[in-house]
């Protein structure tokens, strides 16, 4: 069990409050619950507890204010043009063919290239 020591030590010019504390370690800790690797080499297995070490350590930027607004307008475009991009390699390659999608797949270019196509004269002939 990985205890954190209170009440947390965190220099109090760069954070202005526990409450921005928490608030960035909530943001944080979401980041890395999402695949974001960590900023710094620690010992401890969860994630809230290595976002509030982050955080209260100062290695995690916390924005304030105005450049607060513009990097959260800045991070919507981006997560924007990401999804774009997404969507368009989906498009382009769709990966994501079930196993039955695959099989059928192949089993009509086999039948396609075994069977040849015929004419109504070939089938009913002549005469």
């Amino acid at each position: 069990m990985e205890i954190i020591s209170l009440p947390i030590e965190f220099d109090r010019e760069k954070i202005d409050g526990t409450y921005r504390l928490v608030i960035a370690a909530v943001k944080r800790a979401k980041d890395l619950s999402q695949g974001a690797l960590p900023v710094i080499p620690s010992k401890v297995q969860k994630i809230t507890t290595l976002a509030i070490e982050e955080v209260a350590t100062g290695v995690v930027k916390i924005h304030t204010g105005e450049e607060a607004v513009k990097a959260n307008e800045e991070a919507k475009k981006l997560t924007h043009k990401r999804m774009m991009d997404e969507a368009q390699q989906k498009v382009t390659m769709p990966e994501d063919m079930t196993e039955l999608e695959k099989d059928l797949k192949v089993y009509l270019s086999e039948k396609g290239e075994t069977e040849q196509k015929q004419t109504i004269e070939d089938i009913f002939g002549d005469g």
